[in-house]
């Protein structure tokens, strides 16, 4: 069964993500992801993405835990550069994307919706970054995403503090760029989308590239060899352990 469903409407390309325990990232969902943005980049006639999900309450809870805890060192350093690979697809895409952010979109899936051009989110859905909580560091290419999103007065509430936000105080803090009620809100996400896809092809692709270019170069040349660090905060004995907890609490319910 699909994880990942690719679909056509007209110009537009709608990638909805649609996974067991609320869309958490594991291998199998981040290698169909590449899969479907690699699609896209080959379709000359896609003007536009919508990156959703199948779920109506969730967006995406980040990493799934009860998977991932069972990785040692070597598998989830592969895993990790894979999903550094997905958000560097995902930021470098040429053509206009916006997330559709209709339920919590925590960690792992508020990183997926920082790779969007635009991002709309229901006032009522958290969304944050809470990897400094569980005790690991933000992936380098995290870390770079969140600086070209979020400003400078922002950054320790986001990072260092690991606070969630939601309806206006997500736009402050530029983890969001506009709210949509629940009543009518694909349509309001679709008619923004429609907006981008309106501009000339061409002339958004370049602009796109000038303001991400130097981002994604740097995301592409340190990746690997800072990878290192974060392996060492998941891999802490105080990190396991609330990873454990964690999965444990998950597989009660």
């Amino acid at each position: 069964m699909a994880l990942v469903r690719l679909e056509e409407r007209g110009r537009l390309r709608v990638v909805q993500l649609d996974k067991g325990r609320g869309n958490a990232i594991d291998p199998p969902l981040v290698e169909e992801l590449i899969a479907a943005v690699a699609r896209i980049r080959s379709d000359a006639s896609a003007r536009g993405v919508l990156l959703a999900s199948a779920h109506p309450k969730l967006f995406c809870p980040g990493l799934d835990l009860v998977t991932l805890v069972e990785l040692d060192r070597a598998a989830m350093s592969s895993f990790m550069l894979r999903f550094a690979t997905l958000v560097q697809d995902l930021y470098s895409l040429p053509v206009p994307v916006v997330a559709a952010v209709g339920g919590a979109a925590v960690a792992g899936g508020c990183v997926l919706a920082l790779t969007a051009d635009w991002r709309l989110l229901k006032p009522e859905a958290p969304i944050g970054l809470n990897e400094v909580k569980v005790g690991v560091p933000l992936p380098w290419t995290v870390s770079l995403l969140l600086q070209g999103a979020v400003g400078p007065a922002a950054l320790a509430s986001v990072a260092m503090l690991g606070r969630n936000f939601s309806g206006e105080a997500a736009i402050t803090a530029g983890l969001a760029d506009e709210l949509a009620a629940a009543d009518g809100f694909e349509a309001a996400c679709v008619a923004r989308l429609e907006e981008f896809a309106d501009k000339d092809a061409y002339a958004f692709g370049r602009i796109k590239s000038y303001l991400r270019e130097t981002t994604l170069a740097r995301m592409k040349a340190e990746e690997e060899t800072r990878l290192p660090e974060w392996l060492d905060g998941w891999f802490s004995p105080a990190t396991r352990e609330r990873i454990a907890a964690t999965v444990a609490s998950i597989r009660k319910k």
